[in-house]
């Protein structure tokens, strides 16, 4: 699958009132496409979402987000992606070291520091019997669906460049983002909506960097605090009626063919008015899709807890359950591809506390995620995955005797994944006894990236754009696909 690149251009909101085609002022047709299409009440989505130009070619076949077939049957439809910023240590979620326990305090060989076990008691959960901290109670419950991969590693523990490596490929070139490709290579079942959304996250996990700009992650700041038409600003046109505007956009389409036919093809005008078209199309779908109101109140509280807490801890769960909670909404309309993002993991010191923080806001919701896809019969077409760009040591780091954290580790890190034909209940990979570095089954990031694109029916080394005279993929030159991994 190989798509040759157009040239690219980006444009931005524009607050003008709408032009009409007799309006006067206007140094070109060009013009007064562009400062007209800009005025639509910011219905770009540049506007809403930062979203840029895209592929004319692929355009011309259908749109670039319409439906494609990968290189052989896949196992999922879609993906839900939940990035644990902030690098979550393995040796006290998924990786149990009863070793660590007894070498507490003492120097280990082949380590700096004193070993530093970890606080937290684990039991084995599900029929597999993996164990688990217990941070995590409700998903444990789900372990028999889960892929836990205990032998990640990335090179460079840096949160930017083994951020960027986890979601792009690369720790430092701009790189496309694994959302991108996906989008790109399967396209969109629901062409009123964009292919990749990210609820929040840093713009470097959502960029489609030399992909055509279709394909960058739309991100939407949710938050239960804000009403829909400041989440969703500018999706509906405070000047004009989906009447007036459905005949600007078919006007500006149709004059710019004729231009393209007499003259040349103007990709950056094609691109607005494509853009435009989405747009125009998500001012009821988009409103509706997060519009968790709808949903029942048992529902909601199964993914944000009950309403009546008010704690810290409560208010995270909540937050990081309503975007668990949109991005099973949006997945069920069609979206191929969608980044939860939560955080907090970044334990220097006050781990005890701080790691039992940052897993109550996700455990909850994640696990109410995992049921809800179940009970619905999305599960089985929709890839979970849950982890973040590193791990932690597994001495201890700053905080001193009474509050001890770890440092960062890129020798050992930890995901898990489930369903979208994840064979589940087994643990993939190992570390040392220690817990601080991967032995068996060493699975770098492009190997985990390999195997995600595996089970969405992808041979990565055939998921290939050409850019400047070379063909990229996201897997560089390296990866391997972990067949156990898939059932």
């Amino acid at each position: 699958m190989n798509f040759r690149p157009s040239s690219h251009c980006s444009f931005g909101p524009d607050s003008s009132s709408l032009i009409h085609p007799d309006s006067a002022g206007f140094a070109s047709r060009r013009d007064f496409l562009i400062r007209g299409g800009l005025g639509f009440g910011g219905l770009s989505l540049a506007a809403l979402f930062g979203i840029n130009p895209f592929d004319l070619n692929a355009a011309a076949t259908g749109g670039p987000l319409m439906p494609k077939a990968p290189h052989f049957p896949a196992k999922a439809k879609a993906v839900i992606q939940i990035y644990a910023g902030g690098a979550p240590s393995t040796v006290d979620t998924w990786d149990y070291k009863p070793e660590l326990e007894k070498a507490n305090g003492k120097k280990i060989p082949g380590y700096e520091g004193l070993a530093f076990a970890s606080p937290f008691k684990f039991a084995k959960s599900g029929k597999s019997g993996i164990e688990v901290s217990e941070i995590f109670p409700e998903l444990a419950k789900h372990v028999d669906e889960m892929a836990v991969i205990k032998s990640l590693f990335t090179e460079i523990p840096d949160h930017v460049i083994a951020g960027k490596m986890l979601n792009t490929g690369s720790g430092q070139l701009s790189k496309p983002s694994l959302g991108s490709w996906v989008t790109y290579g399967l396209g969109s079942v629901n062409q009123n909506m964009p292919g990749f959304i990210t609820l929040g996250g840093s713009p470097d996990y959502r960029q489609c960097a030399f992909l055509p700009g279709i394909y960058q992650g739309c991100n939407v700041n949710y938050d239960t605090n804000s009403n829909l038409k400041t989440i969703l600003a500018n999706i509906q046109s405070e000047f004009s009626t989906l009447d007036r505007q459905r005949r600007q956009i078919d006007f500006a389409a149709q004059s710019n063919r004729e231009h393209a036919a007499m003259l040349q093809k103007d990709e950056q005008l094609e691109a607005r008015i494509q853009a435009f078209e989405i747009a125009f199309k998500m001012q009821t779908e988009a409103t509706d899709a997060f519009d968790i109101s709808k949903e029942p109140e048992a529902m909601r509280e199964k993914y944000m807890g009950a309403s009546n807490v008010y704690t810290a801890g409560a208010r995270a769960m909540k937050e990081t359950g309503a975007r668990m909670l949109v991005a099973r909404r949006l997945v069920e309309r069609g979206v191929r591809f969608v980044q939860v993002a939560t955080g907090n993991w970044d334990h220097h010191e006050s781990i005890a506390t701080k790691a039992k923080e940052a897993a109550m806001a996700v455990d909850g919701p994640a696990a109410a995620l995992l049921t809800d896809l179940k009970e619905r019969g999305l599960l089985d077409s929709t890839l979970v995955i849950w982890g973040g760009e590193f791990g932690r040591t597994v001495t201890s780091g700053g905080g001193g005797a009474g509050a001890p954290g770890r440092d960062h580790n890129g020798n050992a890190m930890v995901s898990w994944m489930a369903g979208g034909g994840v064979k589940g209940g087994q643990s993939y990979g190992s570390t040392d006894e220690f817990g601080g570095r991967a032995v068996e089954n060493k699975m770098h990031v492009h190997d985990l990236h390999a195997t995600i694109l595996a089970l969405l029916g992808f041979d990565h080394t055939k998921l290939t754009y050409t850019y400047n005279g070379r063909e990229f993929r996201l897997t560089d030159n390296f990866g391997n696909v972990a067949k156990e991994i898939i059932s």
